[in-house]
């Protein structure tokens, strides 16, 4: 799957799209993290004015601080929840899914390139030898492909691809909740350990943003007579 058409075309339907039935909510989101792709950059690099007035360079975070590890695990989180969305995209013709998929592909694909540009940026590499959240003294026992908090195993994955339909769309729904979960416990322990005001905007961003869509997706399940599954 390469192309991230928004969902609900006449290619994909074979007639015009039917209407969305649910308001969007994920474009303030997208749009704050499209304004910190612009200014979040030199704001990592560079630190408040210093006595002579003169701007001071900050510190290039260390690889084992909060900052590349907060880049490294979200970028892997993220990761995942554009990989559902696709898969999802590609065996359901709901109009309201359809939609959610796309906001969080582009959503979290836009800002898991602003995590990748900045470890880039501070010479630093986009993997580690270090467990997945031990930036946070998080202790997660991997598993089936799950690496961290709310990710799901290879198995969940594998049945998402086989199912098509309101069964598709149930269970990665109920999938994206979990996922988002762990996204939001990862973002509020990096907003309360960091002190990098660039890095901690864009958590605090996918906090917001992941917490309101945690709330319509359960919506969306109740609207098919299903619930979260926790």
């Amino acid at each position: 799957m390469t192309r991230t058409e928004e969902p609900g075309t006449e290619e994909l339907h074979g007639g015009p799209a039917p209407a969305p039935r649910r308001r969007r909510l994920w474009w303030p989101a997208a749009l704050a993290a499209v304004v910190a792709l612009g200014l979040g950059l030199p704001a990592l690099l560079a630190g408040g004015p210093s006595a002579s007035g003169t701007v001071a360079t900050a510190a290039v975070p260390a690889t084992d601080s909060p900052e590349a590890g907060f880049a490294r695990d979200m970028a892997a989180h993220h990761q995942q929840a554009v990989d559902m969305s696709f898969i999802v995209r590609d065996v359901t013709g709901d109009q309201a899914v359809r939609t959610l998929a796309f906001d969080i592909i582009n959503t979290q694909a836009n800002q898991r390139g602003m995590l990748m540009g900045w470890l880039d940026q501070w010479g630093l590499t986009q993997t580690s030898s270090a467990k997945p959240m031990a930036w946070m003294g998080h202790t997660y026992e991997a598993h089936d492909g799950s690496l961290m908090p709310g990710m799901a195993t290879n198995t969940e994955l594998d049945r998402l691809r086989g199912l098509s339909g309101r069964e598709a769309e149930v269970w990665y729904l109920q999938l994206m909740i979990e996922h988002h979960k762990g996204g939001v416990e990862m973002a509020q322990a990096y907003v309360a350990a960091s002190n990098n005001p660039a890095e901690k905007r864009l958590a605090q961003t996918m906090i917001n943003g992941q917490q309101a869509e945690i709330a319509l997706i359960t919506d969306m399940l109740a609207e098919r007579g299903a619930k979260p599954l926790k």
